[in-house]
């Protein structure tokens, strides 16, 4: 997932979808299909996703695409172990950001040493 520095409120759905390199109508069908992630809408009709929401559609991510589950196996996976889940993405996004933050600081040293 890519991180997102604007420090918004909501994302749009497009920019969600992009976080996860994935169709808007995958978003929507995951919305469809699992009760946690219910995204509020505008007076357009616009989904307006929370980052508590992301991280939801994180957690969705995280078991059928990269765990491989059907969708079946994702929502018994969330009903059993939701909180279990929330924790591992939330420590894969805290790695993420680490990881990112050390690149750049790698990045600063070696412009330092050129420059």
């Amino acid at each position: 997932m890519e991180e997102n520095n604007t420090g918004k409120y909501y994302y749009s759905i497009g920019e969600v979808a992009k976080m996860f390199g994935v169709n808007t109508s995958m978003i929507r069908y995951w919305e469809n299909e699992f009760d946690v992630l219910r995204p509020r809408k505008n007076k357009k009709g616009n989904r307006l996703f929370t980052q508590r929401d992301v991280r939801y559609v994180h957690m969705i991510y995280h078991l059928t695409k990269v765990k491989g589950y059907t969708l079946a196996g994702a929502k018994q996976a969330l009903k059993e172990k939701f909180s279990e889940y929330e924790e591992r993405v939330l420590m894969l996004e805290t790695l993420d950001k680490t990881r990112k933050f050390l690149l750049d600081i790698d990045k600063a040293l070696g412009e330092k040493i050129k420059g």
